[in-house]
C-alpha cells in the first residue's frame, strides 16, 4: 500500500527533464557508467504514464556498489538496499524532489536488454504504446492504493508485448542505440 498510483497525460516534457539529469549522472559516474538510458513510460513519445523519471544505468559490475553508490548519493539520491530486485541495485529521489527511479543494470544482462528492447519497441509501435496506456488506466483504477498489485497485474501485457518485440527485434536487426547520458 502506499500513495495513489495516478497516469498522466504525457508529457513533452519529459525527455527534456531527462537530459540536463543524464549529463550530470554523467559527469558524476565517468566510466563507471557504460550506458545512461531514459527508460520507461516517460521515454516513449505520447505514452500517458506516472510522472516519474525512469533512469537505467549500466555498469560492468553490479558490485562494488560504492562505484556507483557515492556518486548518485552526492547528486542527492537515496540507495534502497530493500529493494529484493537481485539483478540491479535501486536509488529513489531525496523526499521533495521530483520523482526519478535510477536502475543501475550490469550491463549486456537480460534485465538491461529488456527495458531498453521493451522502449524502443512501443516507441517504433504506436498502436501497442497505446493499448498499454489503456491497460495502465484501468489497472491504476482498479489497484489506485496497491503499487506491487498494479505493477503484477501489468506482467501479462508485457510478456505479451515483449514477444512482439523479440520478432520486430529480430526482423529489424534490433541492437540498443547510443547512450542517452
Amino acid at each position: 500500500m502506499g500513495e495513489h498510483i495516478q497516469i498522466s497525460p504525457y508529457d513533452p516534457q519529459w525527455p527534456l527533464l531527462f537530459e540536463p539529469l543524464g549529463q550530470q549522472l554523467r559527469v558524476a559516474l565517468g566510466p563507471v557508467a557504460l550506458r545512461i538510458d531514459h527508460i520507461g513510460s516517460t521515454a516513449v513519445p505520447n505514452l500517458d504514464a506516472k510522472p516519474i523519471l525512469d533512469i537505467q544505468i549500466s555498469v560492468a559490475s553490479l558490485e562494488p556498489v560504492a562505484s556507483y553508490r557515492l556518486p548518485l548519493e552526492t547528486l542527492g539520491f537515496l540507495w534502497r538496499a530493500d529493494n529484493p530486485d537481485r539483478l540491479k541495485r535501486y536509488f529513489r529521489e531525496t523526499p521533495g524532489t521530483r520523482r526519478t527511479h535510477i536502475h543501475v543494470r550490469r550491463a549486456g544482462s537480460f534485465s538491461e536488454q529488456f527495458a531498453l528492447l521493451f522502449r524502443d519497441y512501443l516507441r517504433a509501435s504506436p498502436q501497442d504504446a497505446a493499448h498499454y496506456a489503456a491497460l495502465k488506466y484501468r489497472l491504476a483504477g482498479e489497484w489506485s492504493a496497491d503499487r506491487q498489485a498494479y505493477t503484477e497485474a501489468k506482467g501479462p501485457f508485457i510478456w505479451q508485448i515483449m514477444q512482439k518485440a523479440d520478432v520486430w527485434a529480430k526482423e529489424t536487426g534490433w541492437e540498443p542505440g547510443n547512450s542517452d547520458g
